[in-house]
């Protein structure tokens, strides 16, 4: 298959391109800096560049391919000023847009066969302890708003005949990258533990199921619409904190109060502080053998 990733530098788009090329797929990859991305992923067929997201990448880039995973997005760390909170929304729902507009523009028999788009558990708000499946109704925080508005944008490219299945991704996990990364430096000073409560449930996937899933609904020509892209075992924040100071040989009972959170966050300090205990329904339902589907089974340190 010929697959075109946008994002592909990334956290999870460098895993896909380099697993998609191990596993003899033809890949193109569209980036903001196109010398940078093809310096770092030697293996693809070509890298394309697409600076403007209000603007329909090249068409060149779509011939040929037939699956689009579409990954690209500001990261939505560090504190929401409107500026950010702009960034956030414009890189994801005008991009897709954009994605939409230049398949609309190819002939009907040149259009890709499936859109994989990107998505988030943030799409159902802050639960408590209710499970949540891909029927679960979405909530109205800031982050929910924009994942509503980002799947209908990708959904919009069935009707040019495309299956799209949206990735509603949690908590990715890797000793390189991600929030594992990111909180890694804390704990080794013993300064990490629970953030507000520690009750709070915190669904989280390993980078490796990330990508296994995002080659499943490439090949599955039966899996379309929202995916939850999240480990069987969803796990409460305080219980992880305990399990990384472990891992590390270092305390890990700190507590961050809330309030000090949202002092230093502001609206970002929400998604950590959110409760979603969620379920990967559709996957278990199309077979999907996990990795890393338990906590114990994932490393946490490099």
């Amino acid at each position: 298959m010929r697959v075109m990733v946008t994002g592909g530098s990334g956290f999870i788009g460098r895993a896909l391109v380099e697993q998609l090329c191990a596993g003899g797929h033809s890949v193109v990859v569209l980036s903001r800096d196109a010398g940078k991305t093809r310096a770092q992923l030697p293996g693809v067929d070509d890298v394309y560049s697409w600076r403007d997201c209000a603007a329909p990448p090249p068409r060149q880039a779509l011939l040929g391919c037939e699956g689009i995973v579409n990954l690209a997005g500001e990261t939505v760390r560090g504190r929401w000023t409107s500026a950010k909170r702009r960034g956030i929304k414009e890189s994801r729902i005008v991009g897709t847009k954009s994605l939409v507009t230049a398949v609309a523009e190819l002939p009907a028999s040149e259009r890709p066969s499936v859109l994989v788009s990107g998505s988030a558990t943030g799409y159902y708000g802050s639960r408590g302890d209710e499970l949540l499946d891909e029927t679960s109704p979405p909530d109205d925080s800031f982050l929910a708003e924009v994942c509503r508005e980002w799947e209908a944008a990708a959904t919009s490219m069935e009707a040019l005949g495309v299956r799209v299945t949206l990735l509603r991704t949690g908590i990715v996990l890797h000793p390189k990258g991600g929030a594992l990364a990111a909180m890694l430096p804390l704990f080794r000073y013993g300064l990490g533990g629970p953030l507000g409560g520690g009750r709070q449930w915190w669904s989280w996937i390993h980078r490796d199921d990330v990508v296994g899933m995002i080659a499943l609904a490439l090949e599955a020509p039966e899996l379309s619409g929202p995916m939850n892209v999240v480990a069987p075992n969803s796990v409460r924040q305080g219980e992880f904190a305990r399990r990384l100071g472990r891992a590390l040989g270092r305390p890990s009972v700190l507590p961050t109060p809330a309030p000090a959170l949202r002092l230093a966050l502001g609206g970002f300090a929400g998604e950590l502080l959110a409760s979603r205990r969620v379920v990967p329904q559709r996957a278990t339902d199309f077979g999907y053998s996990f990795r890393h589907p338990t906590l114990d089974s994932v490393p946490l340190t490099p």
